[in-house]
């Protein structure tokens, strides 16, 4: 079993909720985090377990949560959100290099706490800066992006943000900034 688990539920109104737990070695505690997708969520830490202790906790938690309707999502169910960074040279300098790192770190957290998604991986292709993203709602994705970026204070003028089904990259759409001029190039 892994030793973390989120799980997605749509209401029936439509609102997308989440359920993750993990165990914390470092301090022995097992976190539960839930909330409305889109949303700041709410931890609650539970102290005094071993690691020992992690896997039956995890599995617990996850029969708890398929009891309640939650479920994986598969990557195929969610979608591709690309923030870009136009850069000035090429290949990227060292500050390119630092913003890189930066990004990626603000948007796993931002978007963790929300539910919003993870941080897949990043490319540096001529004169741009990829950050890919899978989303399970990639409207509430590109808001989030967004704003924490411009609060993280990471060269916002120069950021666009395209979506895209997860099997079908190649027909990404700019969503940021609006209305779009030209087409969004991962390349």
């Amino acid at each position: 079993m892994n030793d973390f688990l989120r799980v997605y539920r749509r209401g029936e109104d439509g609102t997308l909720t989440f359920r993750e737990a993990w165990y914390d070695a470092a301090d022995g505690q097992f976190v539960v985090n839930h909330g409305t997708v889109g949303h700041r969520s709410t931890t609650q830490e539970t102290g005094g377990f071993g690691p020992e202790e992690a896997p039956g906790l995890l599995a617990a938690f996850a029969e708890q949560c398929a009891a309640d309707g939650y479920v994986e999502l598969e990557p195929g169910e969610q979608s591709w959100v690309v923030a870009q960074y136009t850069l000035k040279s090429a290949d990227g300098t060292d500050r390119d290099r630092y913003l890189e790192g930066k990004a990626k770190e603000v948007l796993a957290e931002h978007l963790a706490w929300r539910g919003l998604g993870t941080v897949e991986r990043s490319e540096f292709v001529p004169h741009r800066l990829n950050i890919y993203l899978l989303s399970p709602d990639p409207v509430k994705a590109v808001g989030a992006v967004k704003t924490c970026l411009r609060e993280a204070k990471l060269d916002f003028t120069k950021l666009s943000i395209g979506v895209a089904p997860y099997a079908e990259l190649s027909a990404i759409r700019q969503k940021h900034p609006m209305p779009a001029k030209g087409t969004f190039s991962l390349d």
